[in-house]
C-alpha cells in the first residue's frame, strides 16, 4: 500500500526552506489570525483582519483595534511585557543610585 505524502497546510507555498520550527510558528500565527472571531460589538462570528492591528466586523460594520494577529491580545504577551518593563525600571534606579553616590563623592 502507497503511502500518502504529509499535509503541511498553508506554509506549503515556503516548500524545504526556512527550517521547520519556523514553519510551524507561521502555520500557527496564519491560522489563529484566519480564524473566525467573535465582534465585540455584535457577538457574530464575523471578524475578520483588514491590516495590521486592525480588525473588521463583516455583520455590524464595526472597526477596532486588536493584536497584530489576533483582535484580543493574550494575557502570556501581556504578562511578558509586564516582566519586560521592571528590569528596565531596575536599571534605571541603578542608574540613579550611581548618579547620587558619584554627586555625594564630588561633593
Amino acid at each position: 500500500m502507497a503511502r500518502r505524502t504529509r499535509q503541511v497546510g498553508v506554509v506549503g507555498r515556503f516548500g524545504p526552506r526556512y527550517g521547520v520550527r519556523i514553519r510551524r510558528r507561521v502555520q500557527e500565527i496564519d491560522e489563529a489570525q484566519r480564524a473566525s472571531h467573535v465582534c465585540p460589538k455584535c457577538q457574530a462570528p464575523s471578524v475578520r483582519r483588514r491590516s495590521s492591528g486592525v480588525w473588521q466586523c463583516r455583520h455590524c460594520g464595526h472597526v477596532f483595534a486588536g493584536g497584530a494577529y489576533r483582535p484580543v491580545v493574550t494575557t502570556s504577551f501581556k504578562r511578558e511585557a509586564a516582566e519586560a518593563q521592571p528590569a528596565e525600571e531596575g536599571r534605571k534606579s541603578e542608574d540613579a543610585k550611581e548618579a547620587k553616590s558619584a554627586k555625594a563623592e564630588g561633593a
